[in-house]
């Protein structure tokens, strides 16, 4: 910011105190006459009086005793000077928009008072015709003022229901989503743009500013027992919340030293799905909680896994035979003799079962590659029976007969049909003979399967 000062402007005396002169007599005539124009609007006569002419028309102002005729006229020539000036003065005060309307019209009513029994010699058509010029720009100021006003209103009132609007939409949000934080500075903030309002702002009439307040203070009432609300119910949730996760933590704390590894790991998952449905409780509680409750699980995991990894160790050797066994099964593949394959494998699957557990991250794999040679073998032994099931070889070896008596039948039907010279039934008669031509051959194909 600058520190340069505003240079002072020079005191102009008001049109009251210039009019106050023009009233004023000297106790004496002064030494040296100045001269003014306004002289040429009077005459003084043979017994010193004043007279000032005004539209043609003489009238007298007064007299000077003790004075020259020159000195009387000048005297009453320069006090319609001072009035003049005076008009001229408002006249400038008029056309400064720094000055209100209310300041000219003072300044004017007080100038006509004046002006109305002054006795003054000088151009006085001319200082109505200020004084008229200035009550007229007086009206158009006024309605400039009056729309500025109601502009500055119009603009004041948009400002404040931006207030209340945005007050109104805080207010309004759903608790569960709101930001109590962040949206209860907001209202503090949009409360002291209130005020600035009211200090600095146009001033709004008050029915406007009535049920604007009303509906801003709603808002804000809103809000805070919304929020009174939230937190009361969020400290009832909390307190139920560490209740219940105290309670889990004991469980937890409970089944940290147990042996029963499989059934106690499930245990664990069902109380941390407890502790995710049990909500949040204080931060400080929550994390205090928490802490005892993964230490407690992490005691149990940790000595679960250290045994696991102690006994993986120790299945290695069988995981060694194991992958021998798979090598000697695997070499059954393709099964081209059953009962040689099978007895093959119940060999491997006997020695299988002695072998012992394998460590857990190879149990899969050598489970998945027994299971597929176990697999092949009943696939083998599956197709076998098929093939030696009587009832399938009876139904297969009745389907060929139909089939060959349908072939002979449709051959005696051509045959006919060429006879009679008909070629056109001769013609159908082979298309079904092919048709079931072909399914005979695929019968007679699959009777053979059977060793028929």
């Amino acid at each position: 910011m600058s520190d340069d000062k505003p240079t002072p402007r020079p005191t102009i005396p008001s049109p009251a105190a210039i009019a106050a002169r023009v009233h004023a007599r000297p106790a004496a005539a002064p030494a040296t006459v100045s001269h003014s124009e306004s002289a040429r609007f009077g005459r003084v006569d043979d017994e010193g009086h004043v007279f000032v002419t005004v539209e043609g028309e003489e009238r007298e102002v007064g007299s000077y005793p003790g004075a020259t005729p020159e000195e009387a006229l000048q005297y009453f020539a320069r006090k319609f000077d001072e009035l003049a000036a005076s008009a001229e003065l408002l006249e400038a005060r008029l056309a400064n928009p720094d000055v209100s309307a209310k300041e000219v019209a003072d300044g004017l009513s007080t100038l006509k008072e004046h002006l109305a029994e002054a006795h003054v010699v000088g151009d006085l058509a001319a200082l109505n015709t200020t004084v008229e010029r200035v009550e007229a720009g007086l009206e158009a100021k006024r309605s400039h003022e009056a729309e500025h006003r109601a502009a500055a209103r119009a603009e004041a009132t948009e400002a404040r229901e931006a207030i209340v609007a945005e007050a109104e939409t805080i207010a309004g949000q759903p608790p569960g989503s709101t930001q109590w934080k962040t949206s209860g500075e907001r209202m503090r903030a949009l409360l002291d743009e209130w005020k600035q309002h009211q200090r600095s702002g146009a001033k709004l009439d008050k029915t406007t500013e009535s049920a604007l307040w009303t509906r801003f203070s709603h808002a804000r009432n809103t809000f805070d027992k919304g929020r009174r609300a939230w937190f009361a119910d969020l400290e009832s949730t909390r307190a139920d919340a560490k209740s219940a996760k105290e309670d889990l933590v004991r469980e937890a704390e409970a089944l940290s030293t147990s042996t029963d590894w499989t059934p106690t790991a499930r245990a664990y998952k069902q109380l941390m799905d407890r502790w995710r449905a049990a909500g949040r409780a204080a931060r400080s509680d929550d994390d205090a909680l928490w802490e005892r409750f993964r230490a407690a699980q992490d005691a149990f995991f940790t000595a679960k896994d250290e045994i696991a990894a102690a006994e993986d160790e120790e299945f290695r050797a069988n995981l060694v035979v194991k992958e021998e066994l798979l090598t000697e099964a695997e070499a059954i593949l393709p099964v081209t003799d059953l009962e040689a394959a099978k007895a093959a494998l119940r060999s491997v699957q006997d020695r299988w079962e002695q072998a012992g557990k394998v460590p857990r991250g190879d149990l899969e794999r050598v489970e998945k590659r027994m299971r597929r040679v176990e697999a092949a073998v009943r696939e083998a032994e599956d197709t076998k029976w098929q093939k030696s099931n009587p009832e399938v070889a009876a139904r297969a070896q009745s389907m060929v007969d139909q089939l060959e008596a349908s072939v002979a039948s449709l051959q005696a039907e051509v045959a006919a049909a060429e006879a009679k010279s008909d070629a056109k039934k001769a013609e159908a008669a082979r298309g079904r003979l092919e048709a079931q031509q072909v399914w005979l051959d695929q019968a007679r194909a699959g009777l053979d399967e059977f060793g028929g």
